[in-house]
């Protein structure tokens, strides 16, 4: 049946209410607490007498423009492969970085820069809340084209506070190097989505089905997300490691293993797929796997040749996930990934983890010189074994693994209540629900849109 006036009223009122909530107290709350950080306050920076190119900003704004791009403009287009959700997949990436941005700023400066009762804030800063947003996009594309923006928005909300609990727990009380985020941000993003995700499920998602698929020009937007976060990985992984070697040794990791992944993801591509065809979702997804293995041990003495072994196995493992672990995630698990982040993000950063145990476990005063302090300072001053960090290393994987559960399972429960506007069965994937989009399109399958209204779930 047509849309109900109740209905359109109900999304007339939802998102901005909620938009306008969300950024008066975020305002509220950086006029209160937010300050600039010494580095970027005019009285406190020039007291000091430095010299204007020593401030931070000249060394890590580079690195910030590339994060930068990578969450607006990667995420967003690589999930711009459904052929009736581009509006969406940008528009939403949009709005919940946005957003992310501002509540993680709040939520990190609570619990790492925390001056007195003041938060400080600079270029640093702004890197870590693109970090979180970039994990709050990952598990938005877990359950992309089957929820509403106003659903979305308190996912991030939920999602940021839990990441930046993580976070604090890992690299502060734990001591964990994570400095890339395979535990962190795509460990975390993943599993929370895939979770929250299976909270959501929907039995009669078949309605949509013929919406979920991709078309020849959604594919190649896809494709530019693709080489956007391609070309500007050894960024993400690198901006925040101490200057020097650890974030030139960080680069040199990436972009091997980022070559690595692409070559295995196209030979396993052509290997499983139907007559010895490539399958552009394999090349828009799995040649990124690189990325994800060596967050963790990127800044760690892995070597030329283990950037290269581990992208490669990365790759592998990410294509032949979307080929065949997909497929079982939704028959057997009843977990509806839409963008497969698992392939990408989850068993990736998982690999990642436990690659960081390992070359953590390696760690040696003779491999290491007078760098151990800058990666493994807790080795360095003799307060841990090599072992006691790799064991450090395991358990935050398994810490991160817990949080992603827990708040993936409450986050799921939180976008299920009832006056939550949300598309019904057979409108998900479809962008006319929540946009004006130009031009008199049909839905090819149903003819002219028709808004069914939502059925609660049970």
């Amino acid at each position: 049946m047509a849309e109900s006036p109740r209905r359109a009223a109900g999304r007339r009122l939802q998102l901005p209410l909620l938009c306008l909530l969300l950024q008066g107290a975020t305002a509220i709350l950086f006029a209160v607490f937010v300050r600039y950080n010494h580095e970027t306050d005019a009285a406190l920076w020039h007291w000091g007498n430095h010299s204007n190119a020593d401030n931070e900003f000249y060394f890590r704004y580079p690195s910030f423009q590339d994060v930068h791009v990578m969450v607006f403009v990667g995420f967003g287009f690589l999930m711009a492969f459904l052929q009736r959700y581009g509006f969406s997949s940008l528009g939403f990436t949009f709005l919940l970085a946005a957003f992310a941005l501002q509540w993680s700023t709040l939520i990190q400066g609570f619990l790492h820069t925390r001056h007195g009762s003041h938060i400080c804030v600079g270029v640093e800063s702004m890197i870590n809340a693109d970090f979180c947003a970039g994990a709050v996009l990952i598990s938005f594309g877990a359950v992309l084209g089957k929820a509403g923006p106003a659903q979305l928005l308190l996912l991030a909300l939920l999602e940021t506070l839990l990441f930046g609990v993580n976070e604090f727990v890992l690299l502060s009380l734990l001591g964990v190097k994570d400095a890339g985020g395979s535990m962190t941000i795509h460990t975390f993003g993943a599993y929370f989505g895939l979770v929250l995700s299976r909270v959501l499920y929907r039995p009669q998602l078949e309605k949509s089905k013929h919406r979920q698929g991709s078309v020849y020009h959604s594919d190649l937007f896809a494709m530019i997300g693709t080489i956007f976060l391609w070309v500007f990985w050894p960024s993400f992984n690198s901006a925040p490691t101490t200057l020097g070697d650890g974030q030139h040794r960080t680069v040199l990791h990436t972009y091997y293993s980022l070559t690595a992944s692409t070559l295995s993801t196209f030979a396993l591509s052509a290997l499983v797929g139907e007559h010895g065809r490539l399958d552009m979702v394999h090349i828009q997804n799995a040649a990124l796997a690189g990325g994800v293995v060596v967050g963790t041990a990127g800044e760690m003495m892995l070597t030329p040749f283990g950037a290269l072994a581990a992208g490669f196995l990365a790759g592998t493992v990410s294509t032949l996930g979307y080929k065949f672990f997909t497929p079982i995630l939704e028959a057997k698990f009843k977990v509806q990934d839409t963008c497969g982040v698992h392939n990408l993000h989850g068993m990736p950063g998982v690999l990642g983890a436990l690659l960081g145990v390992l070359v953590a476990r390696l760690a040696t005063h003779e491999a290491y010189g007078e760098g151990l302090d800058s990666v493994f300072p807790l080795i360095a001053a003799g307060q841990r074994t090599a072992t006691s960090q790799a064991m450090h290393q395991l358990f935050g994987l398994l810490v991160t693994l817990m949080f992603a559960s827990v708040g993936g399972g409450l986050g799921g429960l939180l976008l299920r209540l009832p006056f939550l506007d949300s598309p019904p069965d057979s409108q998900c994937y479809e962008d006319r629900v929540y946009w004006e989009v130009p031009g008199e399109l049909e839905d090819e399958a149903q003819g002219p849109l028709r808004v069914e209204e939502p059925v609660t779930q049970a």
